[in-house]
């Protein structure tokens, strides 16, 4: 429900509340004395889904051009015209829940701090990132997400392009684009002071490091989490629900890979940022598509109906547009899940074949103590580079025999030659 305070322009006070009356909404006139050019403020309630269509019609009437109007959330209201209304303009469908166009529009330039705050608010929480990442540890990284003001830009791009507020869209293209660039550029210089200074061990390879090695392969399934976030967002804010834990979100699907992308710079392997870099991109712009298509599924239009025929055609063109690119990317995406696949299917495979190889007759005094495979540097395709396998038996020198038949049979399987280092471990049983 909403309480709206409308000013009255002088001339206009009957055409206002005849137009309230047709539709039998309650209201307060008071006159006002200000000595300026309206004569009287009206305050009237409505329920969420009548405020655009009883505002576009005070519009359409020239109201808006002399007027400003407010409008406020209301806890309760008792009137029998009042149940009448809700009765009439709530059908249980999207439009009933989702707030007005001229909410949606003020809340989503409000999610939108100034640039100076955008800007510092973005290098923290990468830094934070990049501190939890090298520190591998997820609670840190999830406090980088909740500082992160990313869920204003990225939500007023969509709302500026369905209401054809050009300002709006311009500015959040602006914003996400610095924030990209501001965190990654954050994350590297940072993680390049950590290095330089000692503070993490000499020689860390980033590639072992779990919460940094998931961001700099990524698979398919990084889209999910951009798409959700992107419906959740527009959701939340077109219904006027809490867009706090969305931003969370929204931030988990951008800031810890664009801190990954840093790190990797900062290591000198611009090749292991590759598929973070491109994870932050194609999450950007999942999020922004999802953003589009539901508020346009939700009936959110320009306030001009005479543009509705062109913002039609330009969200239509961002949408083909950003759906073209978030496809490139998740063939890049998809070739790099395929690659994890095969690697997943190797290490199977290969453990397989070497206790296969121990359960024949003439090495069955050995038993398999540790199998692990050991990836390359190759990012973000990366693939076997030995295996390691860890071999229990009796003391003295090791068969030669069964490192040659383990080389030839885990090779099997390895589209390029893999290293395969075997050690053994004297076992002796009383």
């Amino acid at each position: 429900m909403r309480l709206v305070q409308l000013t009255v322009p002088t001339g206009k006070r009957q055409l206002i509340l005849e137009r309230l009356e047709e539709r039998g909404i309650d209201y307060v006139l008071t006159d006002e004395n200000s000595n300026r050019d309206y004569t009287a403020v009206v305050y009237f309630p409505l329920p969420s889904p009548a405020v655009e269509p009883v505002l576009d019609e005070l519009d359409e009437a020239g109201v808006d051009e002399d007027a400003y109007t407010v409008v406020v959330d209301a806890e309760t209201v008792v009137s029998r015209r009042f149940e009448s209304l809700r009765e009439e303009y709530e059908n249980g469908d999207v439009a009933t829940d989702r707030i007005s166009r001229q909410e949606l529009e003020a809340e989503a330039d409000s999610l939108t701090p100034t640039f100076a705050v955008y800007a510092i608010m973005t290098v923290i929480s990468a830094v934070v990132a990049t501190a939890g990442l090298l520190l591998d540890s997820p609670a840190v990284v999830v406090g980088s997400m909740v500082i992160a003001p990313l869920i204003g830009p990225a939500l007023g791009l969509c709302v500026g392009s369905v209401i054809a507020d050009e300002e709006l869209f311009k500015e959040s293209l602006l914003y996400q684009i610095v924030g990209i660039v501001l965190a990654i550029g954050a994350a590297a210089i940072f993680a390049w002071l950590v290095r330089m200074t000692n503070i993490v061990p000499p020689g860390l390879n980033i590639g072992s490091v779990g919460e940094i090695s998931e961001r700099l392969a990524p698979d398919l399934l990084s889209l999910v989490i951009a798409l959700g976030a992107g419906v959740a967002g527009i959701i939340s804010i077109a219904t006027g629900t809490s867009v706090a834990l969305v931003g969370v979100m929204i931030a988990a699907a951008l800031i810890p890979p664009a801190a990954a992308a840093g790190i990797a710079i900062a290591w000198g392997q611009p090749s292991a940022a590759i598929g973070s870099t491109a994870l932050v991109l194609v999450n950007v712009l999942s999020v922004n598509l999802a953003g589009l298509l539901t508020l346009w599924w939700a009936g959110y239009r320009p306030e001009n109906l005479f543009s509705l025929g062109e913002t039609q055609q330009r969200v239509r063109r961002r949408v083909i547009g950003l759906a073209v690119i978030v496809l490139v990317f998740a063939m890049f995406l998809g070739a790099i899940t395929y690659s994890s696949y095969a690697v997943a299917t190797f290490e199977e495979n290969a453990r397989t074949e070497t206790e296969m190889v121990l359960s024949q007759e003439e090495f069955a005094e050995y038993q398999l103590l540790e199998f692990e495979v050991i990836m390359d540097d190759d990012y973000p395709f990366v693939g076997p580079e030995r295996v390691i396998v860890t071999i229990g038996g009796p003391q003295g020198e090791m068969s030669p025999a069964l490192a040659d038949t383990l080389y030839e049979r885990i090779n099997r399987h390895a589209d390029n030659p893999v290293g395969v280092e075997i050690r053994s471990v004297g076992i002796t049983e009383r």
